[in-house]
């Protein structure tokens, strides 16, 4: 499984972003994919995933309200719509992928892409 993430960049606090994660190597039809991120100096941390059949989804308290998780089948793509973007958001962003269902457990999750910077100014 290759995961490729991208979107990241430097906004302004109250703004918008849209990450891309692009998967590939497998049918994902009993996987779910995910995002966690890293702040500086912090541990790893849930953010939000999605269960590839279904659709179910699953959101971190702190971004619930204002981060959508989605997919499209055809593309093997996951997005994460992030708005009303605090300085608090800002991290490395990584998509991830597992066999089963979700879970905020970073250790149960098999698959891991390059991170991708998202920087929110005050």
């Amino acid at each position: 499984v290759q995961l490729q993430a991208s979107g990241g960049g430097l906004v302004q606090a109250g703004g918008s972003l849209r990450l891309s994660c692009a998967a590939s190597g497998r049918t994902f039809s009993s996987y779910s994919m995910g995002w966690f991120r890293q702040a500086p100096g912090k541990d790893r941390a849930f953010v939000a995933a999605i269960r590839w059949i279904g659709g179910m989804t699953y959101y971190a308290d702190s971004v619930k309200g204002r981060f959508t998780i989605s997919k499209d089948n055809a593309t093997n793509t996951v997005w994460l719509q992030m708005n009303s973007l605090k300085p608090e958001d800002t991290a490395v962003y990584y998509c991830t992928a597992r066999i089963g269902p979700a879970t905020t457990v970073q250790a149960r999750w098999d698959y891991w892409g390059q991170g991708t910077l998202v920087t929110v100014s005050s």
